[in-house]
């Protein structure tokens, strides 16, 4: 239903700095949809989105006044990025190019950092090419003053089928080959069925001449292979009432019949018995080889997922949405890095603090590996900092920097599904297009507490963002968790959990709204620029 704002409604332009708007006066319009209530104001004759709409609360004119299209540059950016980060190798890596691309300096964790990290500078360095950390030193930090950390942590991994290590079956099903997997996290697996799907991750290949193996990332966007569902009616009555199926015995993909794949690179591989060669499925190494441009004989290892190859696409009959395989956590990645971007551009040289992006792998798998948020690469990174920049780095400095940091915990929230809107606790339901979710739970499986919410409200108000929307499970539904309260207690920093909302979590295709991308990158930047301001006012 469309409602009309006249001119009486709304601040002249040109809006007076972020003036707030009262929406009381909207107070009719509170029993309609308010995801999808679209508002036409007459002063500007444009057609805007209401994302958070509630009697008796506020919404800044710059807020309520953006057309959805303003959103869609940033959203064309992420639908690139998401479409090419296949697996969290691709993640990284692409983030990798952007940094780079902005004068980052790459480090080497092998190598010291004193001598090289200085204020007003820009790094980045990675672990086992799946885990990220970027970072800037404020032009104006002092390292013989206690200075902090502003921290903003993602997770690289989505849920996916890997190939196992031993990626042959032996022996054919229908005169067909298929495909050795493990289901890797909680994923939906009923969507990965009738999908076609591509292969990605990374590949060691050893060089013929030298016997020196190195590693390089592989992405093959085309329909390799394919989990079928079984025909109707070949089910019987039961199994048509509720799909059921059995990870080890239906989620083996079909890469091609016998006949075709038997002998198609044997002799690459005549007299070649090393205890992995002959134990692979043939055909994936041929692929994976063409597609590098060596020989199947150079491949030493692999590490490889499938993939939806359909790319990311904007949706939505207003265009408002973004459809996509990994936005938990993609779009976290995308953001966090794009916000360090924009920080090092136009706020570096008046900063205090450090600003910091870490993105760690094995999240939706428990965090704890050498490259997940339960490893010591948080705390590492707090200590190799500082130290490079000082010099030296006193326990008693060491532990006033810690006091003086903070993470934003950032990882996708459910917003309310509108076939299942039961499902949300009724006052805490996030909205699409809504804007950024703050995360509680009473029994810590978020970290946010009353001072790290508050900071993060404070942050958010400081910087003009608008109303913030809030996140609290069920009484009677399980709970999931983040790496916040990982490295909470790994740490002692003070952390908070938030994410953008969005629907289908872990499904092969997902949903989020494109003005939530916007949102998030807005309260990012915020953060970088404002947590020491807010933090300074919270007196203990």
């Amino acid at each position: 239903m469309l409602r009309r704002i006249t001119s009486a409604n709304i601040p002249s332009p040109p809006f007076a700095p972020f003036a707030p708007f009262t929406l009381s006066k909207l107070h009719s319009f509170r029993n309609y949809d308010r995801a999808s209530l679209t508002v036409v104001a007459a002063l500007t004759r444009h057609t805007f989105h209401v994302s958070q709409f509630r009697s008796r609360n506020t919404m800044s004119a710059a807020q309520l006044c953006i057309p959805i299209t303003d959103h869609l540059p940033l959203a064309h950016r992420a639908c690139d990025y998401l479409s090419a980060s296949t697996d969290p190798y691709h993640a990284v890596h692409n983030n990798e190019l952007k940094l780079e691309a902005a004068g980052f300096e790459r480090l080497r964790e092998d190598e010291c950092f004193s001598g090289r990290i200085r204020p007003g500078g820009k790094y980045f360095y990675t672990r086992e090419h799946s885990t990220l950390v970027a970072f800037t030193v404020g032009g104006a930090v002092n390292s013989s003053k206690p200075y902090g950390f502003k921290i903003i942590g993602g997770h690289t991994d989505t849920p996916n089928l890997r190939v196992k290590p031993r990626s042959k079956i032996g022996g054919s099903a229908g005169g067909c080959v298929q495909l050795a997997v493990e289901c890797y996290g909680g994923g939906l697996w009923h969507t990965w069925f009738d999908r076609d799907l591509g292969l990605s991750g990374r590949v060691l290949c050893r060089d013929p001449s030298t016997g020196n193996v190195s590693s390089r990332l592989v992405r093959i966007p085309r329909p390799l292979a394919r989990v079928s569902t079984l025909a109707i009616h070949l089910t019987t009555a039961d199994e048509r009432v509720a799909f059921k199926w059995n990870k080890e015995d239906h989620l083996k993909p079909v890469l091609g019949t016998s006949t075709v794949l038997e002998d198609s690179v044997k002799d690459q591989l005549e007299g070649q018995e090393d205890g992995w060669s002959e134990h692979q499925e043939l055909a994936v190494l041929e692929a994976v080889a063409a597609e590098l441009d060596i020989s199947v004989a150079d491949i030493a290892d692999f590490d490889l997922s499938l993939f939806d190859i359909q790319p990311a696409a904007i949706g939505g009959i207003k265009n408002e949405f973004i459809h996509s395989a990994g936005l938990d956590n993609h779009a976290t990645c995308f953001v966090s890095v794009e916000a360090l971007l924009d920080h090092a551009r136009e706020k570096l040289d008046d900063d205090l603090d450090i600003s910091l992006v870490a993105l760690f792998d094995h999240e939706e798998v428990g965090s704890d590996s050498a490259t997940g948020a339960g490893s010591p690469i948080m705390a590492e990174a707090v200590t190799r900092i500082s130290s490079a920049l000082s010099g030296t780095l006193s326990s008693d400095m060491h532990s006033c920097i810690l006091r003086k940091s903070f993470i934003l915990s950032v990882d996708q929230a459910h917003a309310v599904h509108p076939n299942y809107a039961a499902k949300h606790e009724r006052g805490h339901g996030p909205l699409l297009n809504g804007g950024v979710v703050i995360k509680r739970n009473a029994n810590q499986r978020y970290s946010t507490n009353l001072s790290s919410g508050h900071v993060l409200r404070e942050v958010a108000r400081k910087g003009w963002i608008g109303p913030l929307q809030d996140f609290v499970v069920r009484n009677d539904c399980g709970c999931g968790s983040t790496i916040g309260p990982i490295i909470a207690s790994n740490t002692g920093i003070r952390t908070v959990d938030a994410g953008m909302p969005q629907l289908s979590m872990h499904s092969i295709r997902e949903t989020m709204g494109i003005a939530d991308l916007t949102h998030g990158l807005q309260l990012f930047k915020a953060f970088y620029q404002h947590f020491r301001e807010v933090d300074n006012k919270l007196v203990n």
